[in-house]
């Protein structure tokens, strides 16, 4: 006969294999993985949030920066012409390439501002030690759903393939929004890399009890 199951409140799947595990309450900076895959499932470190939400700030103000800074600079021939964000996007902003345009300008400005934004909005109580509300679950839900989308990252790996080819055509110059982009990359990934989801929503649940 087998023991009967915890409620479902109390059940933690692992996002990699789906496989179910009884939560409990994790000594200071402890960790649990998953006993299948052996994926991280949990962690209990208090400041981990602060620090995310550190990093969620900086990408957000570096993301900022990036849209408004030069972004490279081409000399070839004597004619020389310098490109941000905006104008890479705009480019496409003719005829038949208009969705184009709006979808890489979704896709790697205003999708990962919106994460951002909602990161921090969810996250900015939580290092207060103030109440929440339901609107930061909602804000933490809606960062969750547009991780799959945002992606910058792609976006500064195709212009780099790109540099490698233009470069033997033309002298090439990379601006500070280059730069700017490639740090909301490397920062987005280890923000990633630190967030407990399942830390995240209980704080939230017991913030808004």
């Amino acid at each position: 006969m087998t023991a009967p199951l915890p409620p479902l409140n109390d059940l933690v799947a692992c996002h990699q294999c789906d496989t179910l595990h009884a939560a409990t309450d994790l000594p200071p900076g402890t960790r649990a993985y998953c006993q299948r895959c052996g994926v991280l499932l949990m962690t209990s470190q208090p400041a981990a949030i602060a620090r995310i939400l550190s990093l969620a700030l900086t990408a957000f103000i570096m993301l900022l920066a990036a849209i408004s800074f030069p972004f490279l600079t081409l000399d070839a021939g004597g004619f020389h012409n310098a490109t941000s964000v905006i104008d890479a996007i705009m480019a496409f902003n003719d005829g038949l390439a208009l969705p184009l345009a709006i979808a890489v300008g979704c896709f790697i400005v205003v999708i990962p501002l919106m994460r951002l934004g909602a990161l921090i909005f969810a996250l900015g109580p939580l290092v207060r030690e103030q109440p929440g509300d339901a609107r930061a679950r909602i804000a933490f839900g809606i960062a969750e759903r547009l991780r799959p989308w945002s992606m910058a990252e792609i976006f500064i790996v195709g212009v780099t393939v790109a540099l490698i080819k233009v470069s033997g055509l033309a002298a090439v110059t990379i601006g500070p929004a280059f730069w700017a982009f490639t740090g909301v990359v490397l920062i987005t990934v280890l923000k990633d890399t630190m967030i407990c989801r399942y830390s995240i929503w209980e704080a939230l649940d017991h913030r808004n009890t």
